[in-house]
C-alpha cells in the first residue's frame, strides 16, 4: 500500500509554518472542551447519571478550568520527551525543550498533576474531574496519531503484510503503519469503552483508571508492532520503554480503581450537590 506522503505543513502564512500536527492539538483540545462542557451537562440536566455522580459546583467557567490542564498537558509532554527519551540530549542542550516531540505518558502527569491543583484551588473534587477529562480525551489522542501518520514518524517494525507502507527516511522496507492502529485503539475503541462504563459506574474515579488500564493495555500492545526508538532501543528484554511506562501505569489504573471503590465504600453512597457547571456562565 502506498504511503499518502500528505505534507505536514498545512499552510505558511509569511514566515509562520502552520503544520498539521498542531492543528490536529487545536482541534483535540476543542472537542475535548465540547465533550467536557456535554457531559456536565447532562449529568446536570437531570439525564441518565446524575444520580450517579456527586459533584461540586464549578463556579468558574470551563474555560477557566481548561487553563490548568493545557498548559499543564504540554510542558509535561515536553519534559517527558526530553527527560525519557532524550535526557542526553536534553542535557546538552536545555533549549531542546521548546522543540521536538511530545510524550504522553509525561503530558498525562502534567495533566494530572495541573488538574489536581486546579481541584485544590477551587475546592473541588479531583476524581470527579478527573473522569469528565478521561472521557473528553479520546478524540485528541486520535487527532494526535493521525497528526503522527502525516508526519511520517513513530511508524511501525518491517512486515510483509499487504497494507505495509514505505515511510519516508525509514528505509525501502514497508512497514506497519502503527500510528493508524494506534488511532483506531486509543481513539473510538477507547472512547466507546469509557462512555460505556460512563453508564454504569456510580463511583468517582472509575473513568480515569479504566482511561489508565485500557490506554496502557493497548499501548503495550501495539508497542510490538511500532519500531522502537532509535536513541533507546529495546530496554527490558523485548519490551521497550512506552511498554515499560505502560505496564506502570496498568498497574496504576488497578491500584486507583479499588481505591475508587473503597472510598465509595466508606462513604456509602455519593450524594448528588450543587449543580456540575454555572451553565449560564458558559453558554
Amino acid at each position: 500500500m502506498k504511503y499518502p506522503n500528505i505534507d505536514p505543513v498545512l499552510h505558511i502564512w509569511g514566515p509562520v509554518e502552520i503544520h498539521w500536527y498542531w492543528m490536529m492539538y487545536i482541534i483535540g483540545f476543542a472537542i475535548a472542551f465540547v465533550i467536557f462542557k456535554f457531559e456536565a451537562k447532562r449529568r446536570h440536566s437531570g439525564m441518565p447519571m446524575i444520580e450517579s455522580w456527586s459533584c461540586a459546583g464549578i463556579r468558574s467557567s470551563l474555560a477557566d478550568l481548561f487553563m490548568y490542564p493545557i498548559p499543564g498537558l504540554l510542558i509535561g509532554a515536553r519534559l517527558g520527551h526530553c527527560l525519557i527519551y532524550n535526557f542526553s540530549w536534553f542535557v546538552s542542550y536545555p533549549l531542546l525543550i521548546f522543540a521536538g516531540g511530545m510524550s504522553f505518558h509525561g503530558g498525562l502527569i502534567g495533566v494530572i498533576i495541573s488538574g489536581y491543583i486546579y481541584s485544590r484551588k477551587r475546592n473541588k473534587k479531583f476524581l470527579m474531574l478527573a473522569d469528565l477529562g478521561a472521557i473528553s480525551a479520546p478524540p485528541g489522542l486520535f487527532l494526535g496519531r493521525i497528526g503522527n501518520f502525516i508526519n511520517g514518524e513513530l511508524y511501525g517494525r518491517v512486515t510483509d503484510v499487504p497494507w505495509g507502507m514505505v515511510f519516508p527516511h525509514a528505509g525501502p522496507e514497508p512497514r506497519h503503519p502503527s500510528q493508524l492502529y494506534e488511532a483506531f485503539l486509543e481513539g473510538p475503541v477507547l472512547f466507546m469503552i469509557l462512555y460505556l462504563i460512563s453508564y454504569k459506574s456510580r463511583i468517582n474515579g472509575v473513568i480515569i483508571s479504566a482511561l489508565l488500564f485500557f490506554y496502557g493495555l493497548f499501548r503495550f500492545i501495539l508497542e510490538f508492532f511500532r519500531e522502537p526508538d532509535f536513541q533507546i532501543g529495546f530496554v527490558l528484554g523485548p519490551f521497550t520503554m512506552g511498554q515499560i511506562q505502560c505496564f506502570i501505569m496498568m498497574g496504576f489504573g488497578i491500584f486507583l480503581y479499588f481505591y475508587a471503590r473503597a472510598i465509595n465504600d466508606l462513604t456509602g453512597h455519593q450524594p448528588v450537590e450543587k449543580p456540575l457547571i454555572n451553565i449560564k456562565k458558559i453558554d
